[in-house]
């Protein structure tokens, strides 16, 4: 274990305590997580609100009473029901008096007035990837390869029955790209189900070894590299009443991507993105839901480096076909709105920065979030179906809201640098109505740094966000090591307006232990527009690097930074960009430890490696500059790589091509493989990882 983990940490009176390892490793979202009001819902058609208490509790209030009062515990429930739920997991009001609960596919309902309740479904163990409908209580779920559904009235129906363990049916597709998260999608009246279906016959089988069994076995899985044969998709709907099923596949390629499913408030059509193979270029279709052929292809849009859909038409009007859709064409995410026929009835919004996502409409306005002008930051706005913008958030940070049934009031959550968190009602003019909850620092008995927010210049000009966490007992006149932390890649940003900026509390400890640790989100992250995410385009890890190296320079002009002491680590694409960094800029760092690490792209899957690289016939000479191996000649320093023995993101040949590499140049480099665990050490074994990892630094960056 790391050495200074053997102290004893002290609590008497007046004296600070210290940061754990174990606990800054495993217990930031549980021991040291800030206080909230958790499972808040709004009771439909009223001003009152619901919440968790420990989850145990449910307790309810209003707008305009104070005074929560409890409505039923947990074990009330179970013995009104006769279940077992361990708390109220899947709590959902279905109306005033009514709520539904679920967990392990059983499904519940219960009325507070009655005080009755009865089960609705139990499904078998099986099943997975359930989709519950509101209004008919009917659920959809997948068993291996094929979708099922029960519906509320009892007859248990199956859709899809095939034994080619190629077909796999309801399950999200495309390797959850394109925000695709879930492959079952109810018509909103339920009387249909649309389901994603995709035929792996061509994708080449992938081997994993199960240590666990004696002798090991193979765990096979399909894995379609950046330039071989990918899946094809289909999208099945399934009517209710004909009992019948109609299909429908990808116009222009077979291997396209159906992405970002939708149905018309009128049950009739459904709308897929579709996105050719090469990522270059959409069209959004419609598609008759009963017969399962093409009606018409709305508008298209192309790009030169990669267009990603990743939000599904919204019909803001219930008895309206007219859809808002998000798109980046003029350089950020912008809501457009059109009318069925494909023609622009108004751009929404103008903003030159990032829309996220459409929350709902309400009282004739969409509500969406938004980094708003601070790009660290996620805002709410509201926009009327003419184009006039409100922002609903005041507050500076990052938020999350629940909308009240009628729209008057809004349930804000937020965090930010200074404020661990908050729970507000607000009204719809953005004023505070009601603070319901303020979170206490859970940290503040501890001893722990501070973090700085600031900002540095890329080599082109561009602003870089930076985040420095220092130590409690901080000196300026002394020089001290550090541990820049990276991920550098598309989809996410590591510095944001929220508790603790968006730091883990390892970091915190690290601080503790005499480091400063370093952050900057270079070009290509996340939340900053087309511009600055699209540079990466045939050249993953070059603008990445510049931008780390110019944290390097910023570092090293300061005072109070030893130089001579700078490590670096990463996961995934931070695991490419820390050992990118120890092979293309030598020197640099003294110690780099690489967790999942991709190291060729030619080795990654098609659906995201593509879209940054091209396929690799088309950019041959881009791939060999962004291979790990090709560098690896050039190591100076300490490294160590660490994956997942059955990473299935990552597969094992990544590391293991790296590692042949380096043992026929006769170069040394240190590796330690985490059985039986995927791209993630998770559970009890992370503090392991951990260990490992800041061990390793703390030794080898002296």
């Amino acid at each position: 274990m790391v050495a200074v983990m053997l102290l004893i940490t002290t609590a008497s009176f007046g004296q600070l305590k210290e940061l754990t390892f174990e606990d800054a490793v495993m217990q930031q979202y549980r021991k040291f997580a800030p206080q909230s009001l958790a499972m808040f819902q709004w009771v439909p058609n009223t001003d009152c609100y619901t919440y968790l208490e420990g989850y145990q509790k449910l307790m309810k209030a209003s707008v305009k009473d104070t005074e929560a009062k409890e409505i039923l515990t947990i074990q009330d429930l179970n013995a009104k029901l006769g279940s077992e739920l361990n708390w109220f997991s899947g709590f959902e009001w279905k109306n005033e008096n009514e709520f539904w609960v679920s967990s392990g596919g059983k499904y519940y309902t219960y009325n507070t007035v009655d005080e009755k309740g009865r089960l609705i479904h139990g499904l078998d163990e099986e099943a997975e990837n359930m989709k519950f409908h509101n209004g008919t209580e009917n659920v959809a779920y997948t068993k291996k390869n094929n979708v099922y559904l029960h519906t509320g009235a009892g007859l248990k129906i199956v859709v899809t029955d095939n034994s080619d363990r190629n077909i796999v049916s309801g399950q999200a597709i495309a390797r959850s790209e394109f925000g695709i998260t879930e492959g079952l999608f109810w018509s909103p009246d339920g009387s249909a189900l649309a389901f994603y279906q995709k035929d792996e016959t061509d994708v080449h089988d992938y081997p994993l070894l199960d240590i666990n069994k004696t002798p090991g076995e193979l765990i096979s899985i399909k894995y379609p590299m950046a330039g071989q044969m990918s899946e094809k998709a289909k999208v099945g709907i399934y009517n209710l009443k004909s009992r019948e099923t109609v299909f429908f596949s990808a116009r222009e390629g077979e291997e396209n991507y159906l992405t970002n499913l939708s149905w018309t408030p009128d049950n009739k059509y459904v709308l897929i993105a579709e996105v050719n193979r090469d990522q270059n270029h959409m069209w959004l279709n419609v598609f008759d839901a009963a017969t399962g052929k093409f009606v018409r292809t709305l508008f298209e849009e192309e790009s030169d480096t990669w267009t990603e859909p990743e939000h599904p038409a919204f019909f803001p009007v219930e008895t309206s076909n007219e859809f808002v859709w998000v798109s980046e064409r003029d350089g950020f995410n912008n809501l457009y709105y059109y009318d069925f026929n494909g023609k622009l009835l108004k751009k929404l919004t103008e903003h030159d920065f990032v829309v996220k996502d459409i929350m709902e409409y309400s009282n004739g306005r969409i509500f969406y979030t938004t980094t708003g002008e601070n790009p660290m930051e996620n805002q709410i706005y509201s926009v009327d179906l003419k184009g006039k913008v409100k922002i609903l958030t005041r507050a500076r940070g990052t938020h999350t809201i629940d909308i009240s049934s009628d729209g008057k009031y809004f349930h804000d959550h937020f965090s930010n640098h200074d404020q661990a968190s908050n729970d507000w009602v607000i009204g719809g003019n953005g004023k505070i109505v009601k603070k319901l909850m303020e979170s206490p620092d859970m940290l503040s008995e501890y001893q722990i740094g501070t973090a700085e927010i600031g900002s540095i210049k890329a080599k082109d000009g561009t602003k870089l966000y930076t985040r420095l966490i220092k130590p409690s007992n901080f000196d300026a006149s002394k020089k001290y090591p550090v541990l820049v932390y990276v991920y550098g890649g598309p989809h996410a940003q590591l510095i944001t307006n929220s508790w603790l900026d968006g730091a883990s509390l390892w970091m915190y400890w690290l601080a503790e232990q005499g480091y400063l640790v370093f952050t900057v989100d270079n070009r290509g992250s996340a939340e900053r527009g087309v511009a600055f995410e699209s540079q990466i385009h045939r050249q993953l890890g070059t603008v990445e690097i510049e931008d780390q190296l110019s944290g390097v320079e910023y570092l090293k002009s300061l005072p109070y930074v030893d130089g001579d002491r700078l490590a670096v680590n990463g996961w995934s694409f931070g695991g490419f960009m820390t050992t990118s960094l120890m092979l293309r800029s030598p020197g640099t760092f003294t110690t780099g430890v690489a967790g999942g690490t991709v190291t060729d792209w030619k080795y990654y899957e098609a659906m995201y490696g593509e879209r940054y690289m091209d396929r690799p016939e088309e950019n041959a000479k881009g791939y060999e500059t962004a291979s790990l191996l090709t560098h690896a000649g050039n190591l100076e320093g300490n490294l160590l790589l660490v994956h997942g023995s059955i990473d299935k993101t990552v597969v094992p040949q990544h590391y293991m091509s790296l590692l042949q590499k380096f043992v026929s140049l006769g170069v040394q480099a240190d590796f330690f493989p985490y059985p039986m665990h995927e791209h993630g050490v998770r559970g009890s074994d992370r503090l392991h990882l951990y260990d490992k990892m800041l061990n390793y630094v703390i030794e080898h960056n002296k």
